[in-house]
């Protein structure tokens, strides 16, 4: 459909399901930008439409990779950088070239902003009518919270997710960005079924996606365990809410073991084969799940006296051949090293501005082709590339640049 740009920069393949297809992206921070890079993995031709001079401002979070941020090296691989000054007059010449030529444009600035801009879905389809539209917003873009600002901890706290999470004494956020991972999952999804959609009628679309919707959305065991006002999930620190023993369980060495029980027939196996108890069976404190949940310190009590004696190693060999679900509870170096990354090849290197990085492939694997994965731009780095494919000559270029446009 639209010729792509750097192909020097892609390991693609020709047959990339989205090879063709062209993003447009005003995007900052995690959700759109993870939306945007997942993608252009897939093939698509994507341009990051960034500020002048400070760029997109996740760049600056921190300097833990090379000196470059890690949230903007995570959701950034892949992409066109293209800086642009979009409240110079000059701007809207530059931008109705791009989307005349894109397929898709997502936006994630404050509420109200492209509105102020006319590049809401309303001014562009008229202009544009095969261009499908995706805004990520906190809240929506009407209701009584569409024009409040939304980070991702304040979203966790909206859709109730810190109420679930932690312990009783203390309410605990996610250690990731969720709300944000969870909008850009969202949109990643809906841009897709938008392009088939279009396929079918020839037209754009647009897209609406919440932070708080897609919450929400993750929301769903705990909205109906406390269904109709039944009391909510109890905040269970590592363990399960509702299911016991799964939790988190230490051993004599300073290790900790997760287990997961999840049926009765895991449940004897557990008591005979790695607690070597079979009165526990039929214990009336534990003869199902809810039983034994309800009485899950007792129970906590119980194996921790076991494990506090062994070593993980003896512990796993006992799970093992009791065939009982357990995981290592890994730190972040762990998992770098994990042997089933490596097993699987997940580990890659990629190019970045500041010098080579590991990275991993993308989690979905498709016989047919492989996923296109390129560097991490330096800001504005396909900035005149991308003005020379769109037909601007030379001296309107070096003008733009000039003029401080680009």
């Amino acid at each position: 459909m639209h010729e792509r740009l750097s192909e020097g920069v892609y390991q693609a393949m020709n047959s990339a399901p989205l090879s063709g297809i062209t993003i447009v992206s005003l995007e900052h921070a995690i959700a759109a930008p993870l939306c945007t890079r997942q993608l252009a993995e897939l093939g698509a031709r994507v341009i990051k439409i960034e500020r002048r001079e400070t760029g997109d401002f996740a760049r600056h979070y921190d300097d833990r990779v090379k000196g470059q941020s890690s949230h903007f090296i995570w959701t950034n691989r892949s992409k066109l950088s293209m800086t642009l000054d979009l409240k110079h007059e000059l701007a809207p010449s530059i931008l109705d070239k791009l989307l005349s030529e894109a397929d898709v444009f997502v936006q994630n600035l404050a509420p109200g902003a492209v509105k102020k801009m006319g590049l809401s879905y309303s001014d562009l389809h008229t202009q544009h009518p095969n261009l499908i539209v995706c805004n990520i917003s906190g809240y929506g873009d009407e209701g009584p919270y569409k024009s409040k600002k939304a980070y991702d901890l304040l979203v966790q706290a909206e859709a109730g997710f810190l109420s679930i999470t932690g312990t009783d004494e203390v309410m605990t956020k996610s250690g990731i960005s969720i709300a944000d991972i969870a909008a850009g999952m969202q949109a990643h999804s809906a841009i897709l079924a938008a392009l088939i959609q279009r396929s079918k009628t020839g037209e754009g679309s647009r897209i609406d996606i919440s932070m708080l919707e897609a919450m929400v959305e993750w929301m769903g065991f705990p909205l109906y365990y406390a269904y109709e006002g039944a009391s909510p999930p109890a905040r269970s620190g590592a363990d399960h809410a509702s299911i016991y023993p799964y939790g988190a369980f230490n051993t004599t060495d300073n290790k900790v073991i997760m287990l997961g029980l999840q049926n009765e027939r895991e449940w004897e196996s557990f008591c005979r084969d790695v607690l070597a108890d079979e009165s526990l069976i039929a214990d009336s404190r534990f003869e199902n799940n809810a039983l034994r949940s309800g009485n899950r310190e007792e129970l906590r009590d119980i194996i921790q006296t076991l494990f506090s004696t062994l070593n993980a190693e003896e512990i796993i060999k006992k799970l093992e051949a009791a065939q009982i679900a357990f995981a290592n509870v890994n730190d972040m170096q762990d998992v770098w090293n994990h042997p089933q990354l490596k097993a699987l090849n997940r580990i890659i290197e990629t190019e970045t501005p500041q010098g080579t990085v590991k990275s991993l492939k993308p989690p979905g694997n498709n016989s047919s082709y492989e996923s296109s994965l390129g560097s991490v731009p330096a800001l504005g780095e396909q900035t005149r590339e991308i003005l020379e494919s769109l037909g601007f000559e030379a001296g309107e270029i070096e003008n733009f640049y000039t003029e401080g446009v680009v």
